[in-house]
């Protein structure tokens, strides 16, 4: 009795999470000053907050969430640090209110990965579609902690030439087969159920 009524109790939270989405944002993010473009398409519900679309920007650009982030809109900062404002009390609906609206997502202050996420489209939901959900893509992402645009520039040079120096250095700090022209749409779209 108790696995039934954990179940109905799941069906009832997903239903009531899909009735709350009355309007979802299409987002394009393109990380900025990397070329070619790594870009994501990703529709999210309106009333989620900056601190959720933080984590669905973790998912679709494929980060690790192991640095500080931040969204400028404007001449505003939100994030998660007392600097900012706070990025839990706002939705994306309240800060990005229309078609055109751009922010810039910010991570890792270090390395400073720019990405300017514009709004295509605010509308309705479509019943059929559990959001967050991402449509398209190209390109893997950068490896975290390479450097930022410059340094993962660098990087695709060593790795694309057996007879540089750092060649082999590089293959083994990265310590799995890369490939940047690579982007798995059904992987992404398995780990955003994590946002839900």
């Amino acid at each position: 009795m108790t696995c039934v009524r954990a179940i109905a109790s799941k069906a009832r939270s997903k239903s009531a999470a899909r009735s709350k989405t009355t309007s979802v944002h299409l987002l394009k993010v393109t990380l900025s000053y990397v070329e070619p473009p790594v870009w994501r398409r990703v529709a999210v519900p309106s009333h989620f907050t900056l601190e959720r679309l933080h984590w669905v920007l973790q998912w679709v650009m494929g980060w690790e969430n192991s640095h500080m982030h931040a969204f400028r809109i404007g001449k505003r900062m939100y994030g998660n640090d007392p600097e900012s404002l706070d990025e839990s009390k706002v939705t994306v609906g309240d800060v990005l209110p229309k078609k055109g609206s751009k922010a810039v997502y910010i991570y890792d202050f270090g390395d400073d990965w720019m990405h300017e996420v514009v709004v295509e489209q605010v509308g309705a939901p479509d019943p059929k579609v559990n959001y967050p959900t991402c449509i398209e893509g190209q390109r893997a992402c950068p490896p975290e902690d390479c450097g930022g645009p410059p340094g993962y520039e660098r990087l695709l040079e060593t790795l694309a030439d057996p007879e540089h120096d750092e060649h082999v250095e590089m293959k083994d700090w990265l310590g799995k087969k890369f490939n940047a022209e690579m982007f798995g749409l059904a992987r992404v779209n398995r780990e955003l159920k994590k946002v839900r």
